[in-house]
């Protein structure tokens, strides 16, 4: 019997800060084997306990420039004052394998996965509970000054202005209940037809089958 296999999917986890994309993503990473995080590469400055490779690739500004002249970059985006991108090489190795890759990455970037790599995707935007929430969120995490998370709130309109734009649009109340729901869209993503690579052969094979008896 011929053996089913797919194509992994790129499952894009985007909100405004302090919705819940990052705690979303640390732990469906957390609980599923198959899923891995897309390392960006970023221009800005290395926070306490982040790791070069595993958090981001920290890069300088001349060479992120580098990299999008010469197409290595599935998507870039400022964000914050900063430069992100997605390097194409192991995200294509990844999805051939068969294995499934989270994004934690902005409108921006979303829109640009959509004209590459659209076929491979499954989108889900976040939304706070309130604006309040969102700052005493921000506020409670303790990145950021009061001037810094006054900016993120007035880039949370624009965010959220993107909302129609993805698959999915869950209100994050609850991080248990949010990252429920966000499996069980991967696991439909999964499988979907168009992610089956060989059904046409398996078919093949089991009209063969049929026709011998």
């Amino acid at each position: 019997m011929a053996v089913n296999k797919r194509r992994g999917v790129m499952l894009v986890i985007a909100s405004p800060s302090g919705a819940g994309k990052s705690s979303t993503t640390r732990r469906m990473l957390a609980e599923n084997p198959n899923l891995s995080m897309s390392v960006s590469v970023t221009t800005r400055p290395r926070r306490n306990g982040e790791v070069d490779g595993v958090d981001y690739y920290f890069i300088s500004v001349d060479e992120f420039r580098r990299m999008q002249a010469a197409g290595e970059l599935l998507e870039s985006a400022e964000v914050h004052g900063n430069f992100y991108g997605t390097p194409a090489a192991r995200v294509d190795e990844l999805i051939s394998e068969g294995r499934d890759i989270v994004f934690d990455i902005d409108y921006q970037g979303t829109q640009q996965l959509y004209e590459k790599r659209r076929a491979d995707m499954v989108t889900v935007f976040l939304l706070p509970p309130s604006i309040p929430e969102l700052k005493s969120r921000l506020e409670t995490r303790a990145l950021d000054d009061g001037d810094v998370i006054m900016r993120r709130l007035r880039n949370a309109r624009i965010e959220i202005e993107h909302w129609a734009e993805y698959d999915f649009v869950l209100v994050n109340h609850n991080l248990d209940d949010t990252c429920r729901k966000v499996t069980a869209i991967l696991e439909v993503a999964t499988l979907a037809r168009t992610r089956q690579t060989n059904l046409s052969g398996l078919v093949r094979e089991l009209q063969a089958q049929i026709d011998s008896i």
